[in-house]
């Protein structure tokens, strides 16, 4: 969105023969110097980041990474190892996690799937089909059976619009351009798909949701609105179920106002007992050179509370102190 502020961008007085210099001290000898890393990672952007691994690996013949797991531990291991990723390899990796096992962890696909780029879905699909190629000559009309082998076919179903989203041939429009005309054609399909019929028409729903862009969906739920009296997250709620709904009432409140949604998701994942804390470096790690400073303005005007504030009183350690320095 145009008003959206990173709190991560290029470090001016970036020095790499520094930076990798100060690592491999803080690495060296008896203990850690965990501060010396925070200070270093948490104020260069990803392709800095990137660029000091491999100067690392040149002057030292030694992953970054291997290093950095044998001395530290934890989430704050978890939250460091996601810094050192490419961004669109970090979201690829979280996806390929989020469907291991015997369970697939759906509120993290479509948190991912429903609010990643084009770049980012596109380079997911082609990570993960690398693995099955071979074995399954791959094709996309068989996707869910690699993504999901698990689910039955009446599961796979309301999972078809995150597939749809993550294959190369759903690109959604990332310009800022409103047609008005297109916003009347649009909520009139979505009308006509939804309330105005018996049962639900999904493809318009996914169709109109992943491919227009958030500004011409804006104008979309204004028209909706006009034309039905509801809202269209009133209309979503009551029209769809299961995994289906969610992805459509996150596609929704992106297109609405993405960062008061990664705001909601940072709350959802502090609440209760115990801390989500892979979805807290999630969101701050893959926020934080896109819009991280506006999502702490939101989080401040929903919860009353600084972000810096509620991550002060669930986290500890050198964890927080990574989060909070990506804060900044």
């Amino acid at each position: 969105m145009g008003n959206a502020q990173p709190t991560i961008v290029p470090y001016e007085d970036f020095d790499v023969t520094a930076d990798i210099k100060a690592i491999r001290k803080a690495c060296k000898g008896l203990g850690t110097d965990e501060e010396a890393i925070i200070q270093i990672l948490a104020n260069r952007c990803a392709a800095q980041r990137v660029e000091i691994k491999q100067a690392y690996f040149e002057k030292y013949d030694d992953e970054l990474e291997e290093v950095l797991k044998k001395e530290l531990t934890g989430s704050f291991e978890n939250a460091t190892m996601a810094m050192l990723d490419p961004p669109q390899i970090y979201f690829a990796k979280e996806l390929r996690k989020a469907m291991k096992g015997a369970g697939t962890d759906e509120d993290v696909l479509v948190e991912i799937l429903c609010t990643a780029t084009n770049e980012v879905c596109q380079y997911g699909i082609l990570l993960l089909c690398k693995d099955y190629f071979v074995i399954h000559r791959f094709d996309l009309s068989s996707a869910h059976k690699i993504f999901f082998p698990h689910r039955t076919g009446c599961f796979i179903r309301p999972l078809k619009p995150l597939l749809s989203l993550f294959l190369p041939s759903a690109s959604r429009d990332e310009g800022y351009e409103v047609d008005e005309d297109l916003a009347q054609q649009d909520a009139t399909s979505l009308f006509e798909a939804g309330e105005g019929r018996f049962g639900t028409d999904e493809s318009t729903f996914t169709y109109i949701l992943t491919h227009r862009n958030y500004m011409q969906l804006q104008a979309t739920f204004k028209a909706y609105e006009s034309l039905s009296g509801t809202d269209i997250l009133d209309t979503i709620d009551s029209e769809a179920t299961g995994t289906l709904k969610e992805c459509y009432i996150t596609l929704v409140r992106c297109a609405k106002n993405p960062q008061l949604y990664f705001a909601r998701r940072l709350n959802a994942a502090m609440k209760g007992a115990g801390t989500d804390e892979d979805t807290l470096i999630r969101i701050i790690v893959g926020r934080s050179e896109i819009d991280l400073e506006t999502v702490k303005d939101m989080y401040l005007e929903k919860y009353d509370v600084t972000l810096k504030d509620a991550l002060d009183s669930e986290c500890g350690g050198d964890f927080k102190r990574l989060l909070i320095e990506i804060l900044h």
